[in-house]
């Protein structure tokens, strides 16, 4: 058995990509695996090819916990801020449009972003894509050319949580942890989804 036999096919790869919350915070994680993320993300499609992001790269715990603060992390669980102490990312990923280059950006940082998390849980680690971001404040904290805009902050570590896929239950799409804060995410089946099934 080789090595391209032992990874996962690429249906698990997508199976174990979920939006992971609460990490083992004192997994380091080395600047030159967020380069190798950040290559897959230049390596994917860009709309027109334009190419308009760029890359901001966070492992330190002063600028980690900048980052942090500016952060909404989970809209359906409305009790609960964000991780723990000890539980929070090792590392982020901000990515940031450049207006230099295009000022509307539509859905080039998403396909970034998957790639990051997609090469994240390949290398063992887990992520999540966060949209809810404090821009001013980020801005103020980080000192970004004037050009350049956050779109989306990927969190990236070790995984601390469970995260299950769950069938959708009368309608109902909302994430939810249960009493072993096991993190449930209920998905439509395929006959929902294909018209013709």
């Amino acid at each position: 058995m080789n090595n391209l036999d032992q990874k996962m096919n690429f249906k698990q790869l997508i199976e174990k990509n979920r939006s992971y919350r609460r990490f083992f915070q004192e997994h380091e994680i080395e600047k030159q695996s967020l380069i190798e993320l950040v290559e897959l993300a230049r390596l994917s499609p860009s709309a027109k090819n334009i190419q308009p992001l760029k890359f901001f790269l966070s492992n330190s715990q002063e600028n980690n916990e900048k980052i942090f603060s500016c952060l909404k992390w989970a809209g359906y669980i409305t009790d609960w801020d964000g991780p723990e102490e000890d539980e929070k990312p090792s590392a982020y990923i901000v990515i940031l449009g450049d207006l230099n280059i295009l000022n509307t950006i539509k859905w080039d940082d998403s396909i970034a972003a998957h790639s990051i998390l997609l090469g994240a849980v390949e290398k063992g680690l887990g992520g999540c894509m966060i949209a809810s971001i404090n821009k001013e404040k980020l801005k103020s904290l980080i000192s970004f050319p004037e050009n350049m805009e956050p779109l989306i902050v990927v969190a990236i570590g070790k995984p601390k949580e469970e995260v299950v896929i769950d069938s959708v239950k009368d309608g109902d799409v909302k994430y939810w942890r249960d009493e072993n804060q096991v993190h449930h995410v209920p998905k439509r089946s395929l006959d929902e989804l294909i018209l013709n099934y």
